[in-house]
């Protein structure tokens, strides 16, 4: 079925088209990216329907599936930015059990599979995720925080930077999770200040492919593209 059609909704379809035009087959990997509540899961979500309407499968992940123990996540301590930022987490395994074999299977369908998750954060433990098979034609898109970081910059054939102020995105948190919507209010300071380091140390705006302002969350635009 197809999405109505709304502001949203059109640039979605303008951002899978633009893919398409670029890729005309074979798997094709995208990267969703920004900061906490930049609204990343919902417009990953949405270019995967969007695809969908023109029959291309696509598939969904987020690198909240492939999470650190708590243990090594908390190693520099429970309030360190540095530790969000850097040991948050598993990107052996991600690439181990999703990404190289999604890539893999490219060469015939069917014949490798891949796991769209590796670990449960709310359990702290890994879980035993069905291994996936998909056509030679596929899309993966995958969302999270820190994805242009050098270590996985060019596992992407396409990627985005959604661009929301602190201010906005720690506003809708608050509304999610029922944190302190403040983005310097102590509680805070571990994940905004990883987020920092991630921004000043990358600027991931330059490198994404396309950057979308998205305060808005119903009227998303283009500001151009970063690499």
């Amino acid at each position: 079925m197809a999405l109505p059609v709304t502001p949203v909704t059109t640039l979605w379809r303008e951002l899978r088209d633009e893919v398409r035009r670029r890729y005309r087959g074979g798997r094709v990997v995208i990267a969703v990216d920004g900061v906490d509540g930049a609204g990343k899961t919902v417009f990953a979500d949405g270019l995967a329907a969007v695809f969908a309407e023109i029959d291309v499968d696509a598939y969904r992940a987020s690198i909240d599936g492939f999470h650190r123990p708590r243990t090594e996540r908390y190693a520099r301590g429970r309030a360190s930015a540095e530790g969000f930022y850097r040991d948050s987490y598993d990107y052996a395994t991600f690439r181990r059990v999703l990404l190289d074999p999604f890539r893999e299977g490219g060469q015939t369908a069917g014949t490798t599979g891949f796991q769209l998750a590796a670990f449960d954060v709310a359990r702290d433990a890994a879980v035993e995720s069905a291994w996936v098979a998909a056509p030679i034609d596929a899309v993966l898109l995958v969302d999270g925080i820190f994805l242009h970081r050098p270590e996985l910059r060019e596992l992407w054939d396409w990627s985005l930077w959604l661009d929301v102020a602190f201010e906005t995105s720690f506003a809708r948190m608050a509304l999610r999770d029922g944190s302190d919507p403040d983005p310097d209010a102590p509680s805070n300071a571990r994940y905004r200040l990883g987020q920092q380091l991630y921004l000043d140390e990358v600027d991931p705006r330059a490198a994404a492919s396309v950057v979308i302002e998205n305060s808005d969350l119903a009227h998303p635009h283009r500001l151009g593209r970063g690499a």
